[in-house]
């Protein structure tokens, strides 16, 4: 376990050297990234890590991404603090508690029931009273809490899933991975207005795959 004192340090060493010199330049974000205890949200054995300029396992196949990600497809959603968001892929709730020092409430779906367990558990234990985690089918969304006012997708889908366009809110925007699990994928901002949706590119980016209706099938199916 981090001192306060290497945790502060690695935090700090990590927001200026992999965050802010990619050209994350949101002030709130970069204090977000600052002040989440990072390491909390890998496995005991990886908390060493935690602050590296790569990703972590987090067991069953998933990764926590690394910072630069995280602070990117962050920023890409211009929060200003009065938002609802939904969150695609809860993980280890890294993501999930960053967007809750940034809007008001988060809504995070995750599928697989032990991740989502102990996102839930660290959440709390970190007083995150503004996020609400459930298991179920990301790409499917989270209609009744809907509408949203962004959308984050932590897993790389071939195209959008219908159901996430579906639920965004009038003026706002949509951040994900869109391509191939195997091949190439660009993170792409997506932003509505009215009925109409642009999309802009912006970076290349590895993601594991989104699974369930929306998104990649099952393996073996």
């Amino acid at each position: 376990m981090l001192t306060p004192g290497e945790q502060n340090r690695a935090a700090d060493r990590m927001v200026r050297l992999q965050v802010e010199a990619r050209d994350v330049r949101d002030r709130r974000v970069l204090a977000a990234m600052g002040r989440v205890p990072r390491h909390l949200f890998v496995p005991p054995g990886s908390q060493a890590a935690a602050y590296d300029d790569h990703p972590l396992a987090i067991g069953h196949g998933q990764t926590i991404s690394q910072p630069f990600i995280v602070a990117f497809m962050t920023e890409a959603l211009g929060l200003r603090g009065h938002e609802r968001v939904l969150e695609v892929g809860t993980g280890s709730g890294y993501q999930a508690a960053i967007l809750a020092e940034l809007c008001a409430e988060v809504f995070s779906v995750e599928r697989i029931p032990e991740l989502a367990e102990g996102a839930r558990k660290v959440l709390a234990e970190l007083g995150y009273s503004n996020v609400t985690v459930r298991t179920g089918d990301g790409s499917e969304g989270w209609a009744e809490k809907g509408p949203f006012d962004a959308i984050i997708v932590t897993a790389a889908a071939p195209e959008v899933p219908a159901a996430l366009r579906d639920q965004l809110a009038d003026n706002g925007l949509l951040v994900l991975p869109v391509g191939d699990i195997r091949g190439t994928q660009e993170l792409v901002v997506i932003s509505k207005v009215g009925d109409s949706f642009s999309v802009r590119a912006s970076i290349g980016c590895r993601f594991v795959p989104l699974l369930g209706r929306g998104g990649f099938p099952e393996p073996g199916r």
